[in-house]
């Protein structure tokens, strides 16, 4: 027996176990990137369907059976219209990926600068007076369909600029604002809102529609809180809470001038919430 083991273990090639190696670390990123979504639920699902299915017909179940086998033959067409969220949440993000993980910068180092600095005064003087606010900064993925729901700008980031914007009862407050490379596009935009269920209960609209925009895209979301007034980062579909002025200004330095693409062997899937 172990001389068989043996022989079996001489007879693997280095493509074999490269083979095995590439097939395991897909699978694990597949599962990272379902991790806390829906999908779970649904993958669950499908392997009760399965082993139901595989029961009956060992024990002879013919017509549930039957009916069994139908219903997973329509799963193959019902499953990618189901995970579409996923699926094409995986493929953007295959779509970032660097191979070489190369550094890459949106903007020079100096130009971002100021820009950061104005939108940590203005998130500071917003919090200050519990003024809720949502301000979204692109990075690779454009959000050029986002800019389209709200009113155009191209304007210089200043804090005087963005504090105004989100002043209540003008015409603009009520929306996000949205900054391609140190400049205002756009403001007063809508954005889609995540759905995910482990989101706490005590974040609004705008923690949810930061999340989703995260979710779908690599944007940076900076979010205002009306009630608390607290200063919140979402990015990757994750949010960070209870930023103050230093903190805020080192998160948006590290997201926006020091930002590396992801390599291939650190690729992973985002999670939600």
């Amino acid at each position: 027996m172990v001389d068989r083991v043996w022989q079996a273990l001489l007879q693997i090639s280095f493509l074999d176990v490269l083979d095995i190696i590439i097939v395991y670390y897909v699978i694990y990123r597949l599962l990272l990137l379902i991790r806390d979504t829906r999908a779970v639920q649904l993958i669950k699902g499908l392997v009760v369907l399965l082993t139901a299915t595989l029961l009956s017909g060992r024990l002879r179940l013919w017509t549930l059976n039957w009916l069994l086998n139908r219903t997973i033959a329509a799963g193959f067409i019902a499953v990618p219209i189901v995970f579409w969220p996923e699926l094409r949440r995986a493929l953007e993000q295959l779509g970032r990926t660097s191979f070489f993980g190369q550094k890459i910068t949106l903007l020079q180092e100096d130009d971002w600068e100021q820009p950061i600095l104005d939108l940590v005064a203005s998130a500071s003087i917003l919090s200050k007076n519990k003024i809720g606010a949502l301000i979204v900064i692109e990075r690779e993925t454009g959000l050029n369909e986002y800019v389209e729901t709200g009113t155009q700008m191209d304007a210089l980031v200043s804090k005087e600029l963005l504090t105004n914007i989100f002043i209540p009862n003008t015409p603009l407050h009520d929306g996000a604002v949205i900054i391609r490379n140190g400049r205002i596009l756009a403001a007063g935009c809508y954005l889609p809102l995540s759905s995910n269920p482990a989101i706490a209960r005590e974040l609004g609209t705008r923690h949810r529609a930061a999340i989703g925009v995260t979710e779908e895209t690599d944007a940076t979301a900076i979010v205002v809180s009306e009630e608390t007034g607290v200063i919140s980062i979402a990015v990757g579909g994750e949010i960070m809470r209870h930023f103050d002025t230093q903190s805020l200004q080192e998160k948006l330095e590290e997201l926006l001038l020091l930002a590396k693409a992801p390599s291939f062997w650190n690729w992973r899937g985002q999670k939600d919430g």
